[in-house]
């Protein structure tokens, strides 16, 4: 199995002077969910290159067994400094799509046409598709065949807004993931703030927060072995 791993490109954290990206654990437990599984792992970025950490998401405190592996692999490290550019890689080549979050898909990969393109292409192709805490919000502008939202009467989850909230950061983000997917029409529901929580519709995964990001993988796995069974 070929899953493309969708990292951000963007480190600013609004006007706050604060750096942002992607969340460490959100990359690390499902990049070893696939590597354990077998799986032949790419990761891609809108920029290519080097995909920005979050710095906060490598605090001791938010560290974990996966976190601290990928660190210490240095094929993993080698991966993340070399993203191939987004729009070099065609859904086409890889049986499924995993999108982990951090708030840096807020910024470039929700307005990113490339990824837009991407998962219209996985989603139409009949493939596999999960996202975890804010990247569920990359959805936002994707559409079905007929020009419908994609989310619309879909059952998802995604970081939620009193997530956002006891994060303190509700009105530094461009949108609120929970919001925007309702305001799509999406089915949107939730557990309490920062349990691990799964929605799987179909082949539509998504995922709430960072603790949902292993489960999410593990359900992608499982869901991609029933079909090729």
């Amino acid at each position: 199995m070929k899953v493309l791993i969708v990292l951000t490109s963007h480190d600013r954290l609004g006007d706050t002077g604060r750096k942002t990206g992607f969340w460490l654990e959100e990359l690390a437990a499902p990049y070893y969910r696939f590597k354990d599984a077998g799986w032949e792992i790419t990761l891609a970025s809108p920029k290519g290159g080097r995909a920005p950490l979050d710095p906060k998401s490598n605090e001791e405190q938010f560290k974990t067994d996966q976190t601290r592996r990928f660190e210490a692999d240095a094929q993993a490290e080698a991966q993340l400094a070399a993203t191939v550019p987004l729009d070099r890689v065609s859904a086409d080549d890889f049986d499924t799509v995993f999108y982990p979050g951090g708030h840096g898909p807020l910024w470039d990969l929700a307005e990113d046409e490339a990824s837009i393109r991407l998962i219209e292409r996985i989603v139409a192709s009949g493939k596999p598709l999960a996202l975890v805490c804010h990247a569920p919000g990359v959805l936002r502008h994707a559409r079905t065949p007929d020009g419908g939202a994609l989310v619309a009467g879909r059952r998802v989850t995604g970081f939620t807004d009193s997530e956002e909230e006891a994060m303190g950061l509700t009105k530094v983000v461009p949108f609120l993931v929970e919001d925007e997917l309702i305001a799509k029409g999406a089915d949107f529901s939730k557990k309490g703030d920062f349990e691990a929580y799964v929605v799987t519709d179909g082949l539509l995964i998504t995922g709430q927060n960072p603790a949902s990001s292993g489960p999410a993988a593990a359900e992608l796995i499982a869901l991609a072995g029933t079909r090729t069974a």
